[in-house]
């Protein structure tokens, strides 16, 4: 039998939370009706409440909100202690990418590079001392 029809309610109220909770399964979901009881007029009006509950931040989305944050037991069960943990700050540093290994059109790229790098190295400006071999404007020839 329908606990709506029984107890003669005509409006789900989205803001009784206590009341919702015996609708929500321990993993965030909506129970179905042949679990619940609940008739398929009551169910609509149910499943409607039920998501404006949780547009509003009244109930959770996903079960990960209730893991965190163990503030929410369906259907009034007791809190598992496996069930509450403890998650990591964000603050902590991001974690590092796992090194590569360098394949072998890694090394042709490195290597263009580096020639690359040579040759607009090799256009560097003359030093100030004259090479020996070649002969110096001051000196006629």
């Amino acid at each position: 039998m329908c606990p709506f029809c029984v107890n003669k309610v005509h409006t789900i109220d989205y803001k009784e939370i206590s009341q919702l909770r015996r609708f929500i399964s321990d993993r965030g979901r909506m129970e179905p009706r042949r679990k619940t009881g609940v008739c398929a007029k009551h169910q609509r009006a149910l499943s409607v409440a039920l998501k404006r509950a949780r547009h509003i931040a009244l109930l959770p989305y996903t079960p990960e909100h209730i893991r965190v944050t163990g503030a929410f037991t369906p259907r009034e069960a007791p809190v598992r202690e496996h069930a509450v943990r403890e998650q990591p700050h964000r603050e902590q540093a991001p974690k590092e990418a796992p090194a590569r290994e360098e394949s072998p059109q890694d090394e042709a790229v490195a290597a263009a590079e580096e020639a690359v790098d040579r040759k607009e190295g090799s256009a560097e400006p003359p030093s100030e001392q004259p090479l020996q071999d070649q002969p110096t404007e001051e000196q006629p020839e």
